[in-house]
């Protein structure tokens, strides 16, 4: 598959780790989520003994252990396993009020004498990198910046940038050669704009799409309008509008809809993936004070666009919120879903229920950590 310019920085980051000449440290800044998974697949396959996953690779949060404690298990050889990978989130904490020298130190001391038999991935995804990263927010300019000026004194900075909308073109017809298929031309445009060049959605749809043509090997645009995700979008939203107007009766059933239909509970992690990106968008109108579907085009940049038949709901919904506030507090609830949906819970249908029941609470109430907290989102 031809070199593309959106992928050049997780393909350099996938190459090393096959040839293990990986730095000690990396950060993954960025929100484009596809890019993340490929990452830590590469990650799992190049570095983690199958039955040893338990024993070798961890997630934590910044917001629960302390960089101390994480850079101490990092340094510690393992009995149980030949090699260590700890993916931290939470970075954001790193860049809160007051002074972090101390921590920052500690995680330069390490990288100075680090063990050769693990690896430290922090992730960024706090900060959103469009695909003309000259159309890039300024306060998420900012957040980069900080990040460059302190972790990337001695970590490696893997870019997870919005992918282009040409690229993503491409990387539809090489990926659906790859595996047989013809992908036309029209067909691969109409994927990738209809999901707004959101590689995570387009990757899972390509394999739904390889799938329904079966023998006929071909892929034509008329299969993309009969397969992909208006549908799905269409829950999505009616979701979102039952969560904004405060109906938890109707949010549930939408979600009790969702759930029971295509890959069930196996959906969940996209199912948050969509949710966080929706209140982001949100946010942005909310800000922005978008008011008809003609300023959200120059509001959202390409990336993080709505398909057109939703934004007119989006822009209402959005409305509904009446401060910044609300709409971090639900990116934080969906975040910490998120989490708990990592962790491999007993049941996946129970934590996204409880997350829609506090999405969509008459009074919410801010969970005493947060009140406390000025992150930004």
């Amino acid at each position: 598959m031809p070199a593309l310019r959106s992928f050049a920085a997780t393909d350099r980051f996938i190459a090393d780790v096959a040839e293990r000449k990986m730095k000690c440290a990396y950060v993954l800044i960025g929100d484009e989520i596809f890019f993340r998974d490929r990452c830590r697949a590469a990650v799992i396959q190049h570095l983690i003994a199958p039955d040893l996953k338990e024993f070798s690779l961890y997630d934590l949060d910044l917001g629960d252990v302390n960089i101390a404690e994480v850079l101490d298990r990092a340094q510690t050889p393992s009995l149980m396993a030949p090699f260590q990978v700890f993916f931290i989130r939470g970075v954001k904490s790193l860049y809160t009020r007051g002074s972090h020298k101390e921590e920052f130190e500690a995680i330069e001391t390490y990288c100075k004498n680090p063990n050769p038999n693990a690896l430290l991935v922090f992730v960024a995804d706090h900060i959103s990198i469009p695909a003309d990263v000259r159309r890039m927010d300024m306060q998420d300019k900012d957040r980069y910046e900080r990040i460059r000026e302190t972790l990337g004194d001695f970590c490696g900075i893997i870019e997870m940038a919005r992918v282009d909308e040409g690229d993503g073109i491409r990387w539809v017809i090489d990926s659906a050669q790859a595996q047989g298929v013809k992908m036309e031309q029209d067909a691969a445009r109409e994927l990738v704009d209809s999901l707004g060049s959101d590689m995570m959605l387009i990757g899972n749809e390509l394999e739904k799409l390889i799938l329904y043509v079966g023998e006929k090997k071909r892929i034509t645009i008329g299969d993309v309008e009969i397969m992909v995700l208006s549908a799905k979008q269409r829950s999505l939203y009616e979701l979102t509008d039952a969560i904004s107007a405060k109906d938890r009766t109707r949010a549930l059933a939408v979600m009790d809809a969702m759930l029971s239909t295509g890959d069930g509970e196996e959906a969940a992690i996209g199912h948050l993936y969509m949710l966080a990106k929706t209140f982001r968008q949100m946010l942005v109108i909310l800000e922005k004070n978008v008011r008809d579907s003609r300023a959200i085009w120059q509001a959202l940049w390409q990336g993080f666009r709505v398909p057109p038949f939703a934004a007119d709901d989006l822009i209402r919904q959005a409305r509904r919120y009446k401060s910044r506030r609300e709409l971090t507090r639900a990116i934080r609830l969906v975040a910490r879903a998120d989490l708990a949906l990592r962790s491999n819970p007993v049941s996946k249908r129970m934590v996204l229920e409880n997350l829609v029941m506090d999405l969509a609470s008459e009074s919410p109430q801010l969970a005493a950590g947060w009140q406390q907290e000025e992150l930004p989102v």
